[in-house]
Order: C-alpha cells, then sequence, then structure tokens
C-alpha cells in the first residue's frame, strides 16, 4: 500500500518505523536500553551527581529517571542516597559494577551503530549525519 504514497509520506513513514524499532532492537543486541547506557555515561563523567541534575542533562521526566535509575540500583550499576545536607536531594554514582559494565556496553554499542551503518561509506554517513540534523533542527522549529 506505501508504494502509491507521496515520497514525503514514505519518507515519513520510514522515520516512523525506524523510531519504532531502533530501541528495542539496541535493547536486544547491547543488552541495555539507550537511555539508561545515556545515564551511565553520565554519570561516568562524574563522581555524584544529583537526580535532578541528572534528570536535565539526559532530557527525561522526573518519573522515568526514578524508574531507570532504580532499575540499574537492583542491577548494581549504581548507588543512590540522600544528600546528608539536604534530605530532599537524592545523589547518584556509578557503583564500580557499573563503571566495569559501562565499557562492555559502549563496545556493543559501537558494534550496533557499526552494524546499523553497514554498507554506507563515510561520505554518505556525513551526509546522513548532516540530514539528521537539518531534521532536529525543523523539529525544534514546530
Amino acid at each position: 500500500m506505501t508504494e502509491h504514497l507521496p515520497e514525503e509520506d514514505r519518507i515519513f513513514e520510514r522515520l516512523q518505523a525506524l523510531n519504532k524499532a531502533i530501541t528495542p532492537t539496541f535493547e536486544r543486541c547491547a543488552g541495555i536500553s539507550p537511555t539508561r547506557l545515556r545515564l551511565l555515561h553520565e554519570l561516568f563523567q562524574v563522581t555524584e551527581i544529583s537526580q535532578i541534575s541528572l534528570q536535565k542533562q539526559v532530557d527525561i521526566d522526573a518519573a522515568a529517571i526514578t524508574r531507570h535509575l532504580k532499575g540499574l540500583e537492583e542491577n548494581g550499576m549504581v548507588s543512590r542516597r540522600n544528600n546528608p545536607d539536604d534530605n530532599r536531594v537524592t545523589l547518584v554514582s556509578l557503583t564500580a559494577q557499573g563503571r566495569d559494565k559501562i565499557r562492555t556496553y559502549k563496545e556493543e554499542k559501537s558494534r550496533f551503530i557499526g552494524s546499523l551503518l553497514a554498507g554506507f561509506d563515510e561520505p554518505e554517513r556525513a551526509l546522513l549525519a548532516d540530514m539528521l540534523v537539518r531534521l532536529q533542527h525543523n523539529i525544534n522549529l514546530l
């Protein structure tokens, strides 16, 4: 049925399909969701950070960060504690296990991206990156 759609509609449908497929496929390949990997990466850069600051850096809502951090904490990847100077603030840090595991996750992410971009040469990758930036810019204008 899509073969009868205008080119712009087919592009939009392909973007929607990619959006729907990329996260679960990445999680299946890497063993972690892209959001949780991003959280671990941000935590890898610091000794400790407030949960609110981390939430703002990753740009997710309060409920989502709590849910992700709870799961990472249950898996021994992060630790959370109340700030001794202000019990309303939760401090988050990467555990030793989290620091060790993030290396593996980064390697899996690199393999995933390599597979995703297989068959694209460097100029095509640069062009794709540029087009995606332009799409993001256009979305931000809406």
